[in-house]
């Protein structure tokens, strides 16, 4: 029982102690981390390497190899970490969408319009959803409502200014008249119209007299 009990402690010689400085380093950066602003999937599955890395920092007895293991582990957990990518244009596009007034549009382009809200709706309710599916979807969404079709028999109404929005077609030469603004055109026009007839009937008498 002696022999074998200072057999294993020889045997223990030929190892050494491990550095945890760089582990230590490494986990005191983690613990610092909001977990709210990173995607959940990829939180919890750093987990499991930050708690095996602490139960080697509390072991006094960790070897190098093991220390040197349980970084690795943890460096690769913590480098698939991934942010909760910014949804707030996403947002504001989807509002601003779901705002318009569907009367305005044509019904092929709304139904284009319909299937990029509902595509973007499910990206924004996503708590998995990266960066780069936000991106697709702020993009996609932009194309859409640039390209809406305006109903001919129902001109777009500018929502922030309440007011029908000009438009103009190729080949066109006058642009549409803006709600509220008939009422202030009528004046110059009679202007127009009273000039002309004292100028036809002033004409009309010279060549009378003549």
């Amino acid at each position: 029982n002696a022999f074998t009990r200072l057999a294993s402690v020889m045997h223990m010689l030929e190892f050494f102690k491990g550095d945890k400085e760089l582990l230590q380093k490494l986990v005191d950066q983690i613990n610092d981390l909001v977990e709210e602003e990173y995607i959940p999937s990829t939180w919890q599955a750093m987990l499991p390497a930050l708690q095996e890395a602490n139960g080697v920092l509390d072991n006094v007895n960790a070897m190098q190899e093991e220390v040197d293991e349980v970084y690795s582990e943890l460096v690769r957990a913590f480098v698939n970490l991934r942010l909760k990518p910014n949804k707030d244009i996403l947002n504001e596009l989807i509002n601003k969408a779901n705002r318009l007034n569907r009367e305005n549009y044509s019904v092929t382009s709304l139904k284009g319009l319909d299937v990029e809200i509902e595509k973007a709706t499910v990206v924004l309710n996503d708590p998995e959803a990266i960066k780069e599916e936000v991106e697709k979807a702020v993009a996609d969404l932009t194309k859409v409502l640039a390209g809406l079709e305006i109903n001919s028999n129902n001109p777009a109404i500018d929502n922030d200014m309440n007011k029908p929005v000009e438009t103009m077609k190729v080949g066109d030469t006058t642009v549409s008249i803006k709600t509220g603004d008939t009422v202030s055109m009528i004046y110059p026009l009679l202007g127009l119209v009273i000039a002309f007839l004292g100028f036809y009937g002033s004409k009309k008498r010279k060549d009378t007299y003549n």
